[in-house]
Formats: structure tokens, C-alpha cells, sequence
């Protein structure tokens, strides 16, 4: 009797991971954070259990992200995180070796691709395949990827932005530039670090940029309490924080997303750059969420701009709908080493 394999779609993401069963839908959704003991080396924690460690872990255990910027910074981790969430969605017991498509940010080089293919396999997978990042949001934002018009996504997630103009199954144009969630996380820091004196953790930094970080062109509104770690007298200590101040902190990280987009276009074939004066850019991923970016975008480069709908899930649903629909999109899932088309139905 042969093994009973299931096949999984992943966004391997620097914040999250997020995985995606054929006929079932997303099944998890979990931080790309392990804890580890430094010592003997061993596991503690992954996801939610080892982020509520990130920044109060004792000495001797580390909760680490084991990807940055969308590529594998840390092998063994990954290997070992990857394995944990497979063993999750297929449950401990299970015999299946799944097939996986993993979506990579587009600029990955041949070695870091490889390096998500040879985590797979090690962590159970039977076969991996890639899909480049802004396609597979594009398709999970319903753009009409397979057609002659031109559409253009703008990924934005933790690590990455990833951005590309697609046309007939191929991004035509695309970058990928290290300006996203994260930086804005850094940006926030670096600002109250140097303005008041504040040391404050990635989480606390988290949560000041979903309440008070926004870059539309409007005055921002709002303020909150932040409470860290004084530098000058090392004791905890609370400032009151505006969003102006956090505007004026992010605008870099706005500027740069900007201007990565607006590269994009200047590279776009003239016929396809009329295409998207018509249809518009989308904003894809956790990151467009960032307060009036989207107003933001459409201000700056005087070209529609759409929210995609749940935008942070764009990725693994278009991820997924790629390996449920292989005779439309197979032509966009392809191995590492070399761009071939790929039949799950065999």
C-alpha cells in the first residue's frame, strides 16, 4: 500500500510562517522565532511559545529568528522549524512525505534558493518547489497574472518588498530590496533610543508601529505610553510618544519603499506601464498595512493604489491556489537550479 502524501504550500516568511494544505486551506499560521538552549543545543520553544521569550529569555536560552531578510540566516534552525510545522499540520505520527511549493523572495541568489530546497527535504519533504514572492501575491490578490495586460504587486512583509510587473505568467520587472516590517521596527528604536533616551524591545516596537505609525501625506493623530529602559540612568522609565514622532521616525522607510517601486517602473516596458496606469499598483503583505502607505504611494507616484483584501495572506493563498490549479499557474513553480514546469496531477 503506497504512503499517503499530502501536498503544502508555505510562506517561509522573516516574521511568520504560514502553511497551506491542498483542499483545506491555511491550516497554520505561526512566528519564524525558535528558542534555543545554548548549552545543549536543544529546542525549546517555536513559534508563539518561544515570541512571547523574544527579549525576556534567562541566560544560556536565545530566541532567535532564523531568517532574515526572506532568506535562511541560520540553516540548522530553520531545518529544525520547518520540521516542527510539518510534523504539525501532518500530525507526529504521520508516514506522509509531503511535496511542498515554498515561495522565495525574487531576489534570492542560486544558494539561498537551494538552501530553502535542501531544508525541506531535510526537515521530510518528499519534493520542493519555489515561486517567487510578488507572483504568488498576485495571485493570491486575484490580479490577472496569465493574461497580456500588465499588473504590478508591491509585497511588502517582514524581511523584504518585493515588487514585480507581471504579463502572460512572467514577472517582466521586478526587485527586491531589504526595506520592510522590519526596518520599521529598527527605525522606531533608533528614534526614541536617540530622542529620549529609550531602549525599548522588538515588541514594544511592534506595537507602537500598529498604533501610531502612519506616512499619508495628512497630519497623523494619536499618542500612547511607552515604557523601557532608561540609558542614561539604566532604570524602567515611561515616555509619552506622539504619532508625529513616529511618523517622522518611519518617513525613511516610506521614502525607500517609494522609490524601490518607482525603479520598478521606470524598467517597465512603455505598453505595460499603460497597463498599470489603468489598473493601478497593489499593496500585498503585513507591511502595507502600515498606516496610509497606500495613500502615501498614490500621492507620490500620481498612479492608483489598492489594498489587496487580508493582505498578509496574499502570499501563501496565492502559493496555495498555484499548487491547486498546476494547469493554470505551472508555468510560475519552478526548482531551484532551473525554470521548468511541474505536474503534481502525475
Amino acid at each position: 500500500m503506497g504512503v499517503f502524501t499530502r501536498d503544502i504550500a508555505m510562506d517561509l516568511g522573516t516574521a511568520s510562517v504560514l502553511v497551506y494544505i491542498k483542499g483545506k486551506g491555511i491550516v497554520l499560521r505561526e512566528p519564524s522565532v525558535v528558542a534555543v538552549d545554548e548549552y545543549s543545543h536543544t529546542i525549546i520553544a517555536v513559534g508563539d511559545k518561544a515570541l512571547q521569550m523574544l527579549g525576556r529569555t534567562p541566560r544560556g536560552i536565545q530566541a532567535i529568528r532564523p531568517l532574515k531578510n526572506g532568506v535562511i540566516s541560520d540553516y540548522e534552525l530553520t531545518e529544525r522549524m520547518i520540521h516542527y510545522y510539518l510534523r504539525q499540520v501532518l500530525g507526529r505520527f504521520s508516514l506522509s512525505r509531503p511535496r511542498v511549493v515554498v515561495c522565495v523572495p525574487s531576489g534570492v541568489t542560486e544558494v539561498e534558493r537551494r538552501s530553502v530546497v535542501e531544508a525541506c527535504a531535510d526537515a521530510g519533504a518528499m519534493d520542493t518547489k519555489l515561486i517567487e514572492e510578488p507572483v504568488a501575491a498576485a495571485i493570491g490578490a486575484d490580479l490577472p497574472v496569465t493574461k497580456a495586460g500588465g499588473c504590478m504587486v508591491v509585497d511588502i512583509g517582514g524581511g523584504t518588498t518585493d515588487i514585480a510587473v507581471i504579463s502572460m505568467s512572467s514577472a517582466v520587472v521586478k526587485e527586491s530590496v531589504p526595506i520592510a516590517g522590519d526596518k520599521v521596527d529598527e527605525a522606531i528604536i533608533k528614534y526614541l533610543r536617540r530622542r529620549h533616551n529609550l531602549h525599548i524591545g522588538e515588541r514594544t516596537a511592534e506595537r507602537i508601529k500598529m498604533q501610531l505609525a502612519v506616512v499619508s501625506p495628512e497630519p497623523p493623530m494619536g499618542a500612547m505610553e511607552v515604557t523601557g529602559r532608561s540609558i542614561i540612568s539604566g532604570l524602567p522609565r515611561t515616555e509619552h510618544i506622539d504619532a508625529a514622532e513616529i511618523s517622522e521616525a518611519v518617513e525613511e522607510v516610506a521614502v525607500g519603499i517609494i522609490e524601490a517601486i518607482h525603479s520598478v517602473l521606470e524598467r517597465t516596458p512603455p505598453e505595460l506601464a499603460s497597463d498599470i496606469y489603468q489598473n493601478g499598483i497593489t499593496l500585498t503583505g503585513n507591511g502595507a498595512l502600515l498606516g496610509g502607505l497606500c495613500r502615501r504611494v498614490q500621492t507620490a507616484l500620481r498612479l492608483p493604489c489598492l489594498l489587496a483584501d487580508n493582505p498578509g495572506d496574499c502570499v501563501v493563498r496565492g502559493t496555495g491556489m498555484a499548487l491547486e490549479n498546476m494547469e493554470l499557474y505551472g508555468d510560475l513553480v519552478y526548482d531551484y537550479h532551473k525554470p521548468v514546469r511541474y505536474d503534481f496531477r502525475r
